[in-house]
């Protein structure tokens, strides 16, 4: 036999595929392994093999804390809130799908989970506290309001666990995901307060030193969200809808963790609303005060 052609003595039987057959098997092999991701992450996995909205509710009721005991008036109003959002930015709704809502007023500082059924239909999952941007001092902007689409055009990244200058892990603990929105128009919280460009970003903070502020306006305009919560929408892909889409891709997202457990209906939306309250309510206590599990 030669070994080299694949032939035997004589003969013509090619027991080895020629190098061009073989790349073109490894290509259609990819070529489906690809289509199969892509079909998957675009949803068409039945939805009873992923996590249901009581799923994600039961999951946030168990694992995320601090958390906020929200009473049903107030669901119901944030629900609106966001609707209304995604209906007067002309977002035309394309599914079931989870929305984070943040009021950043600075009686509230707290982010909600909801789950859109339909355009007219919210399920309010869980709300705990955060901190938003804090006026006052050089290079701190007003958060600000709107709808922001969490998409892989402005890639997250995760935290490296290292301390800043100040001696602070301002992204939190290693591995924590900063969520990114891209580059955004805010009001400066200095001078003169005008307009400029900020980096809006959600992300955990230094679980000793900051996150303990929680409940309060501090960062420099981003939205600084409990560990918990960050590992709880992480885990189950809440904004991940594109990413989900682009894992199918050759070079899918290194942001996405292996072991994750993507819900249903993966939403892609972040809504900064501004409640204009004068008092705190009872359901958002400062920090250090009790904050009872919904």
């Amino acid at each position: 036999m030669d070994v080299a052609s694949g032939t035997m003595p004589g003969g013509t039987m090619n027991l080895v595929p020629a190098k061009p057959a073989v790349r073109a098997i490894r290509a259609t092999v990819l070529r489906l392994a690809a289509a199969i991701a892509s079909l998957l992450s675009a949803g068409a996995m039945p939805a009873s093999a992923q996590p249901s909205a009581e799923d994600v509710i039961r999951a946030f009721r168990h694992e995320v804390t601090p958390a906020l005991s929200v009473p049903t008036d107030e669901q119901t109003h944030y629900g609106i809130l966001a609707l209304h959002a995604l209906e007067t930015t002309g977002i035309r709704f394309s599914g079931p799908q989870y929305v984070i809502v943040v009021d950043r007023n600075v009686k509230v500082q707290a982010a909600m989970i909801y789950w859109l059924a339909s355009s007219t239909s919210h399920t309010y999952v869980g709300g705990a506290p955060v901190s938003t941007g804090r006026i006052g001092q050089f290079d701190h902007f007003e958060t600000p309001t709107g709808v922001f689409v969490h998409t892989p055009s402005n890639p997250d990244f995760r935290a490296a666990g290292t301390k800043n200058a100040n001696g602070i892990l301002g992204y939190g603990v290693k591995g924590m995901r900063v969520y990114d929105f891209g580059w955004q128009q805010a009001r400066r919280g200095w001078s003169r307060q005008g307009i400029s460009t900020m980096r809006l970003q959600m992300h955990a903070t230094d679980p000793y030193l900051l996150e303990p502020k929680l409940g309060t306006p501090q960062s420099k305009g981003c939205i600084r969200i409990p560990a918990a919560l960050n590992r709880l929408i992480d885990r189950m892909g809440l904004l991940d809808a594109d990413y989900e889409r682009a894992a199918g891709l050759a070079s899918p997202p290194w942001v996405l963790l292996r072991d994750r457990t993507p819900a249903y209906g993966a939403g892609r939306y972040l809504i900064v609303v501004e409640t204009v309250r004068r008092e705190r309510p009872d359901w958002s206590p400062l920090p250090g005060a009790a904050k009872a599990k919904p």
